[in-house]
């Protein structure tokens, strides 16, 4: 009983676990046994279930989102109890175990405050907040832009010395015990001195370069050939300081790109509501859902594509313990809503606004072959140099097993072109899983085209399943 009056599938809310574990253990929930005051109205669904406390845990479900709240201490979203109440309301037994009814009080109260949350434009702050007290100063926030940029290009400056100097002394000196960059740093190992580095431009505000020099620390003797990665990796971070510290001679879509790289950011509420907003609406298919937890920070990457305009979009959410991912949607549902993109030379990241219609169950998406995605990346770096990969979508394509270690491969069907699958899959059991579902015949798979190859993350048979 989704917005649109059926239920979901098992496959539907297992696309929305953060990982295997959460799947597991919201699996073991999935029976009656341990809830109690259960419920369902079309728009919600609730529970309290039974944990190691006294009290039992109380879930509620916004399937208008859809968002979670649940009263345990789990870090992850949905969390194994939202994840079970889910199954246990989709199964085939879900009318007797979840019946229909008016949802307890305690649920009203999270579902009241999230829908008047929900009528505020994405990112405002209620009652005030940042935003307010910038629009309120409109001066200070100059002032503090200025200061920001001022900051960032003296970092821009001194990362410029240390690339020239990393450069001077030899690529190879970076695998030294304390060559790093060419300035001992102090740490007794390169990867010491890169991680003071990156420390030096946190310090410059500028979060973006600080990640690329972490990168560079990853590369050193990470494998073969590794002084030739590390040169590559170089020469993007020194057209980055360049375009940067040349920002005002640069068209405005691609300068836009440089303060985004790094790591000067547009509010969602302006990019939905200020002075030069501007929306794009259509009809967008979930593509795929990605979670990520660096232990600190909780990362959702949800990957959507218009059905009217075949745009890309990518839309971002952060969390941590204090604030959880508000919103998940899983593969294969389409929204009718406003986005607004980000501004830069290739558009992808976008805000969601308005949404003029609740999710429904959406078609298999149309795709291209391998040489199209391999031309749709190639035309997306001409705009972004500093891009690794660009969201496509292959139709009839079949994975093919490597032999004696070569790497897996996504074949088109008729035999002539085929893509190396990401390193990153190597160790996945998604490789297996989208081999057991492609049974050998060609299948629809949305990934990530990139110079590694190519990540899938969801496969359709013909609905849609996470990788």
């Amino acid at each position: 009983m989704n917005p649109q009056g059926e239920r979901w599938t098992t496959d539907q809310v297992l696309a929305l676990a953060p990982d295997e574990a959460s799947r597991k253990a919201g699996g073991k929930l999935a029976a009656p046994g341990p809830w109690s005051e259960t419920g369902a109205d079309g728009a919600a669904v609730w529970g309290q279930c039974e944990g190691s406390g006294k009290k039992p845990y109380r879930t509620v479900i916004d399937l208008n989102g859809p968002a979670f709240t649940c009263s345990c201490p789990s870090r992850k979203f949905p969390c194994k109890h939202a994840l079970g109440l889910l199954l246990l309301w989709a199964g085939g037994d879900g009318d007797r175990a979840v019946a229909a009814g008016e949802p307890a009080a305690w649920a009203v109260e999270w579902l009241a405050g999230r829908r008047e949350r929900a009528g505020r434009p994405a990112g405002a702050a209620p009652g005030g907040g940042a935003a307010s007290r910038a629009a309120a100063d409109p001066e200070a926030a100059e002032r503090r832009a200025a200061r920001r940029m001022q900051r960032i290009g003296a970092g821009a400056m001194e990362l410029e010395q240390r690339l020239e100097d990393l450069l001077q002394s030899g690529l190879a000196s970076a695998g030294r015990a304390g060559g790093g960059d060419g300035h001992g740093g102090g740490s007794g190992s390169a990867g010491g001195s890169w991680d003071e580095t990156a420390a030096r431009m946190v310090d410059a505000q500028a979060p973006g370069l600080a990640a690329r020099v972490r990168e560079l620390g990853s590369v050193v003797a990470s494998g073969a050939d590794w002084p030739a990665r590390l040169l590559e990796e170089c020469a993007l971070l020194h057209l980055l300081d360049q375009g940067f510290l040349g920002l005002d001679r640069l068209p405005a879509p691609l300068a836009a790109t440089v303060r985004s790289r790094v790591g000067l950011t547009t509010e969602a509420a302006e990019l939905l509501t200020g002075p030069d907003a501007a929306t794009v609406r259509d009809r967008w298919l979930v593509l795929a859902q990605q979670d990520g937890d660096d232990g600190k920070l909780l990362t959702r990457r949800i990957f959507l594509r218009g059905e009217r305009t075949g745009r890309m979009a990518l839309h971002l959410s952060f969390g941590g313990s204090h604030r959880p991912l508000d919103l998940a949607l899983p593969p294969g549902l389409i929204l009718d809503a406003d986005l607004a993109y980000y501004p830069g030379a290739r558009p992808l990241r976008a805000a969601l606004g308005e949404r003029h219609a609740p999710a429904a169950p959406g078609p298999v998406p149309p795709g291209c072959g391998i040489d199209a995605a391999l031309t749709a990346y190639g035309d997306a770096l001409r705009d972004d140099p500093w891009l690794d990969s660009w969201p496509v979508v292959l139709t009839d394509v079949t994975p093919i097993p490597g032999r004696d270690g070569a790497p897996w491969q996504l074949a088109d069907a008729d035999g002539e072109s085929a893509l190396p699958l990401d390193p990153r899959c190597s160790g996945r059991a998604s490789r297996w899983q989208l081999a057991a579902i492609s049974g050998g015949a060609p299948v629809t798979v949305f990934g990530e085209c990139g110079h590694r190859g190519f990540l899938p993350l969801t496969v359709w048979d013909p609905t849609p399943v996470s990788l």
